[in-house]
């Protein structure tokens, strides 16, 4: 179930770029592919997929495959609405495990069966382990409902040398390769997760997830299902009240949940209500928890950030001149995570911290 719908592409190179940028990608190869593209859909050139497909072909031909894969991520972005987009996806996947040799960590891909309602559903997930680390806690990483756990790379490498532990990664529900739409009770399958990553190691596993997510590491740490949860730029309730229209977030949100044709914003904001975290926010069954958003965030309000202020065993950063999920300061993230989870770990109570941008 897919759709295309209309689409500016050079307002999604400005939202965009930083991103492109700040996970790897040389900004001058970057220039050259936006100078060229002209329209979304297109599989012809001056098309978005074609273009970006154009660069990843480049650089699997000089051998650089880790750039290949990230080019055939752009390719792929924003959602899997047609059979180019889904081309470029199995590229990816092919250029990011020829690429693996060269990440520093051992790399691993493997299918679970999930349970999933009344049966279960087929997840790869990609684990990622530093060498010469004895079992411990494991940290399992989920990435946004448009950049899935390929396309942040950069993100778990740093995360794993960082924190010394084995990441897990996989593909929120409706997202990536995952079988299923986007739906609350994507939660069973999260569980599921959690439970295999319990293998892995001593038993102790993190959710860390980024933007939507973050929305769902931010679902398990508040029903308690991990040992702790990290939440980086999640929508939580604000957002889902609001309408996702920016940049195109209206058509990948409603490729998420599984519409077949571009829904009218009332129709979607409909469908959204339903993933709102209120009821579980106003219970107490948290497990240590770590939220952090950029505080110019176009997509996901402040409110969904400092709704964890003062609630028991959280600790809450929202970052100045930075915006969804801090992409800009990635280093910073990385040193507040890697403070906090030694703390989170070790402390049955950790004292609840704010660190806010005026407004």
């Amino acid at each position: 179930m897919s759709y295309q719908w209309p689409l500016e592409v050079e307002g999604l190179f400005t939202e965009r770029y930083p991103q492109m940028v700040n996970t790897g990608l040389p900004a001058g190869d970057v220039d050259v592919v936006r100078s060229a593209i002209t329209e979304m859909w297109a599989d012809a050139p001056g098309g978005w997929v074609y273009e970006w497909s154009r660069l990843a072909e480049r650089y699997a031909a000089a051998g650089s495959h880790g750039l290949a894969a990230l080019a055939y991520g752009w390719a792929k972005f924003p959602t899997l609405a047609d059979g180019a987009k889904r081309t470029a996806l199995s590229h990816q996947i092919r250029q990011y495990q020829l690429a693996a040799p060269g990440f520093g960590v051992d790399f691993q891909r493997k299918m679970l069966d999930l349970p999933y309602r009344d049966g279960t559903t087929t997840l790869p997930v990609h684990v990622l382990t530093p060498s010469g680390v004895p079992r411990g806690p494991v940290l399992l990483f989920s990435g946004g409902v448009d950049g899935w756990k390929m396309d942040l790379h950069t993100l778990m490498t740093g995360l794993v040398h960082h924190l010394h532990m084995p990441l897990m990664a996989f593909d929120v529900p409706g997202t990536g390769e995952s079988q299923v739409p986007m739906t609350p009770d994507g939660s069973e399958i999260i569980r599921g997760l959690i439970a295999h990553a319990r293998t892995l190691g001593n038993g102790v596993v993190v959710h860390m997830g980024v933007s939507v997510g973050g929305h769902y590491s931010a679902r398990a740490g508040l029903a308690g299902d991990p040992d702790a949860a990290i939440v980086l730029g999640a929508p939580v309730e604000k957002a889902f009240a609001a309408r996702q229209a920016q940049f195109g977030m209206d058509g990948i949100i409603g490729n998420a949940l599984g519409f077949d044709r571009h829904p009218p914003l009332e129709e979607l904001s409909t469908a959204l209500e339903a993933f709102s975290l209120r009821p579980l926010l106003d219970q107490d069954r948290q497990t240590p928890m770590l939220v952090i958003n950029g505080a110019d965030d176009v997509h996901v309000p402040q409110a969904d950030t400092l709704v964890f202020q003062g609630r028991r065993d959280t600790e809450v950063h929202l970052l100045p001149d930075t915006g969804h999920c801090a992409i800009t300061k990635l280093p910073e993230v990385l040193q507040i995570i890697s403070a906090w989870l030694p703390r989170a770990l070790d402390r049955p109570q950790a004292d609840s911290t704010v660190t806010r941008q005026p407004k």
